[in-house]
């Protein structure tokens, strides 16, 4: 392999609404750390929020988001440089396919140490902390030595790769769904996130699968996904479909992927007694909702999805089978020199997945 070069391009946040193309040092590997020469890295949802200043991300005196940082932790890359011990730590060679999950994990608290490492209480994300977990809107990105490191076959494309965290996401989000045989699952929002969870959620083969979103063009692609039924709030009164098509129950589980407060309340409204809400989206804004359907009118069972914990494996798998696929989901490829027209797609309905490739 080249001698790999003394500087490098990458995106930088320094504050919301201050995002720049700069000229960095390309970073070095120390004692078990990888650098990755990064291939594609996916621009999601919560990068424009961070990027116009959503106060989970900014808020107070000690913001969750450590400016300057590189953003990104939808990126996959080529291992480019081991440090000291790291070829054994990953069990990796120079030159491999490879995704690090998007948390790095501190090890020492007490979510990382039983076991239930994405919870961890330090909590630092690939490209939300400076100088300890950079993300992946570069040339190269230093993995450190308590990353969570995975290898991509060579038979994965660029596109299923740079899918691969969302597929991770997707599929946690599914499986704390405890989807049954005969049960009528409601999906709310045909992102990105939504349209790989369609995928997962079909080969759990429900009652019924349902779809809800504002765009036409996704619903035709959940429908290729594999949705039974796609509505469209705007003309579809949703309520009464749900109720149509449960004897006036409720569907069984309902999944929230739109990150709208109006979904929330939806979803409330149209689930059935004891049945399962999960709720994956990030905010930009708080929602409210009466708190008694939860508890006194229908005992649902409420239920967070974060991460991806131990599906990265299952996604590459499934990917490397061809029993789930970025085809219709990942719409532009754009070079990190265009990263502000990048970060515009990403935000409007004229897309879905924006995928930086340096």
């Amino acid at each position: 392999m080249s001698a790999l070069p003394e500087m490098m391009t990458a995106v930088v946040c320094h504050a919301p609404n201050d995002y720049r193309l700069e000229q960095r040092p390309r970073p070095v590997a120390g004692p078990g750390e990888l650098v990755i020469k990064i291939e594609a890295c996916g621009i999601c949802g919560s990068d424009c929020k961070a990027s116009s200043g959503a106060d989970m991300f900014w808020c107070g005196d000690n913001p969750w988001l450590k400016a300057p940082v590189i953003p990104g932790h939808e990126f996959y890359g080529r291992v480019a440089e081991m440090g000291p011990g790291a070829a054994e730590r990953f069990n990796v060679k120079l030159g491999e396919k490879v995704i690090a999950e998007q948390i790095v994990p501190c090890e020492r608290c007490r979510f990382c140490r039983s076991g239930k490492y994405w919870m961890c209480e330090v909590h630092n994300i690939f490209g939300f902390q400076k100088d300890v977990a950079e993300g992946g809107m570069a040339q190269y990105m230093r993995v450190p030595a308590n990353a969570v490191v995975h290898r991509i076959p060579e038979s994965v494309s660029l596109e299923d790769a740079a899918l691969i965290e969302p597929m991770a996401c997707a599929i946690h989000t599914v499986n704390r769904a405890d989807i049954q045989l005969d049960d009528v699952v409601v999906l709310a929002g045909a992102g990105p996130l939504g349209l790989c969870m369609i995928q997962v959620a079909r080969l759990k083969t429900p009652k019924k699968l349902v779809v809800i979103d504002m765009v036409d063009e996704r619903l035709e692609l959940a429908k290729d996904f594999g949705a039974d039924v796609v509505l469209n709030p705007a003309r579809d009164d949703i309520d009464a479909a749900i109720k149509g098509m449960t004897d006036g129950y409720g569907c069984d589980v309902y999944i929230e992927a739109t990150g709208a407060p109006a979904a929330v309340t939806q979803g409330l409204r149209i689930i059935r007694k004891l049945g399962r809400f999960v709720e994956f989206s990030v905010f930009g804004a708080e929602t409210t909702t009466d708190w008694s359907v939860i508890g006194d009118r229908k005992e649902l069972d409420i239920r967070g999805a974060h991460l991806g914990p131990y599906t990265y494996p299952v996604a590459i798998d499934l990917f490397e089978r061809g029993l789930v696929t970025s085809r219709g989901i990942v719409t532009h490829q754009r070079k990190l020199d265009d990263w502000e027209n990048a970060f515009k797609l990403a935000s409007t309905a004229d897309s879905i997945k924006v995928l930086l490739v340096p």
